[in-house]
């Protein structure tokens, strides 16, 4: 998990920055991406991509990544734009948005994933399934999850008809019920396959 921060290190390069999302797949909420900077040679055991951890695990390493880190930023990028730039762009919006929330200016910026983040000046490096190769970028995704997790159980009191809580806006079979027995909510992502959904379930809603 430390073999690309090394290399880079190796090179002189000290600031190395780890970039990644959470919530690209769901039908509600937002999209929340963080970026991470550790000290040289810091290594967190435990790290490991957000989705391979329990909700205990990650909230405990979120809680030691932001103790432990130089620096790190969250950006977020509501279900409004998302709607309006389409969840890639809106992606890398979020992911724009958790650099420029740093203090320190990286030197690399490691981003999971295989498109590089526009606009950026920082020299980057695309990692296919990086959050299973660099702790930077686990870590990122750790504090991505855990931040929009968070955000959806504060929706979820807002509107407890869809489980937030439980579901975190993605897809289940309750939620989906839930769409077919109360509509949209405010938080629903309406250019998503949520449209074909309620089209075929409820031909007569409007959009």
């Amino acid at each position: 998990m430390l073999d690309y921060e090394r290399i880079i290190w190796n090179q002189g390069i000290g600031l190395v920055c780890g970039v990644d999302e959470a919530g690209r797949g769901p039908l509600a909420g937002p999209v929340v991406s963080a970026a991470v900077v550790f000290p040289r040679d810091f290594y967190l055991e435990g790290v490991n991509d957000s989705k391979k951890l329990s909700a205990s695990q990650r909230e405990k390493l979120f809680d030691l990544i932001t103790e432990n880190a130089l620096d790190f930023g969250v950006g977020v990028v509501g279900h409004e734009l998302i709607d309006r730039i389409n969840i890639l762009n809106a992606s890398l919006l979020s992911m724009q948005k958790a650099i420029r929330k740093l203090k320190i200016v990286p030197e690399m910026v490691l981003v999971d994933g295989r498109i590089k983040i526009p606009h950026l000046k920082i020299p980057q490096i695309v990692l296919v399934k990086g959050d299973n190769l660099s702790v930077s970028v686990a870590s990122a995704s750790i504090l991505a999850k855990v931040t929009r997790d968070r955000l959806m159980e504060d929706f979820h009191r807002e509107y407890p008809q869809f489980s937030f809580d439980k579901n975190k806006g993605y897809s289940t079979e309750a939620h989906r019920k839930a769409l077919e027995n109360y509509g949209p909510c405010k938080i629903h992502r309406r250019s998503f396959k949520i449209s074909n959904l309620l089209k075929k379930k409820q031909p007569e809603l409007k959009l």
